[in-house]
């Protein structure tokens, strides 16, 4: 929590009074913030276990990249209090989640019997339309998409799973829809510009990177936070597990309300289809596509946001290096390569232009 904070994102992003008074308090009381909140691999550990009664957290392969993840929170993020307090909640919250999924899957096997057939999955370039698009089409009776709530609290507790599939407790539903938009209305008021980029409530279809975080090897975790390394480690980790327990939380949350079809979104997929299809060789893909000119000032914006929730930096450059130029190249040519591929799932994938989609938006959806 060194350093003043930045002059650029005072301006543009101003925090309000009682923040900086509690970073400023924050900075003097504790030149090391992790002995006010304590974010090793051991610690959210043990709070998860002790929270939830559970200490069996699926599969070992989330340890490494939590380790990776905790150290670059702890080296290079730069965080104030708030940030801090920020990060171990969202790092409890995903290992909670992980320890009832386990017992959930324990419990009733034939949540694993689920079928999740044909997914559609929206992908394209940030602020190109996906967001749009995921929520016009969920307006479809026949497509599912997970809700921001969900993704936050998708398993119940052991208990509350007893009444069977396609039942849920509407006093546990109704706690963590609440829980949910408590938390988006404190991002507003921690950077109220936030709420004139991006709209963000429990009952808005969420990204598959709030799913995929479950397995610590997403970029949601790069959106939120300054963590360098742990974006080097990402770019050349194993996606197979993040693919492995998104699919395991879709077949949770279609036992507690079955689909006929989920309507999934993120720009990360880009990257990951030779991943995705792995795990869902069936999967059929929509990609949006808009000038990445008219796109990088936006998406940097939006994401300096982000950080600037929990940092007293929020470094344009390095968010450059990953969400513009060569970073969103990357990304688009990724996406194209796998395409051409021999391999490639024919007839998989239906292109739509973000020019077209915003002249008709009805029309767009026919044509899909």
């Amino acid at each position: 929590m060194s350093g003043p904070a930045d002059p650029d994102l005072s301006a543009a992003f101003a925090r309000p009074d009682w923040l900086l008074r509690l970073n400023a308090v924050a900075r003097d009381l504790a030149p090391h913030p992790d002995r006010l909140v304590p974010l090793s691999p051991e610690s959210l550990l043990e709070a998860a276990a002790a929270n939830t009664e559970l200490d069996d957290f699926g599969s070992d392969d989330f340890r490494e990249p939590l380790a990776v993840l905790c150290r670059s929170l702890a080296e290079e993020s730069e965080a104030t209090l708030m940030g801090q307090l920020l990060a171990r909640g969202d790092l409890l919250n995903l290992l909670e989640n992980r320890a009832r999924l386990v017992a959930a899957r324990a419990q009733i096997p034939a949540v694993a019997e689920e079928s999740v057939a044909q997914p559609i999955f929206i992908v394209g370039l940030p602020r190109s339309g996906t967001s749009i698009l995921h929520e016009l089409l969920a307006r479809d009776p026949r497509l599912r998409a997970p809700l921001s709530w969900e993704a936050h609290s998708p398993c119940p507790s052991p208990g509350d799973l007893a009444a069977g599939p396609g039942v849920r407790d509407p006093d546990w539903e109704r706690a963590c829809i609440e829980r949910a938009d408590n938390i988006f209305t404190f991002w507003n008021e921690l950077v109220p510009a936030y709420a004139t980029m991006h709209e963000m409530g429990a009952r808005i279809p969420c990204e598959c990177i709030w799913l995929t975080a479950h397995s610590f090897r997403s970029e949601e975790f790069l959106g939120r936070n300054r963590v360098p390394s742990y974006g080097a480690w990402l770019a050349g980790a194993d996606l197979g597990p993040a693919y492995a327990i998104h699919r395991e939380l879709l077949e949770l949350l279609q036992w507690q309300r079955p689909t006929e079809r989920w309507l999934l979104k993120a720009p990360s997929h880009m990257m990951a289809l030779p991943a995705l299809f792995a795990e869902y060789p069936d999967a059929r893909i929509i990609q949006t596509h808009r000038d990445p000119v008219q796109i990088m000032g936006s998406s940097v914006n939006l994401l300096r946001a982000l950080c600037w929730m929990r940092s007293e930096s929020a470094d344009p450059e390095l968010i450059k290096a990953s969400f513009a130029g060569e970073g969103l190249a990357a990304r688009l040519f990724a996406a194209l390569d796998f395409r051409d591929t021999p391999g490639a799932p024919a007839g998989a994938f239906q292109d739509v232009r973000f020019a077209d989609l915003m002249a008709d938006p009805l029309a767009a959806v026919a044509r899909i």
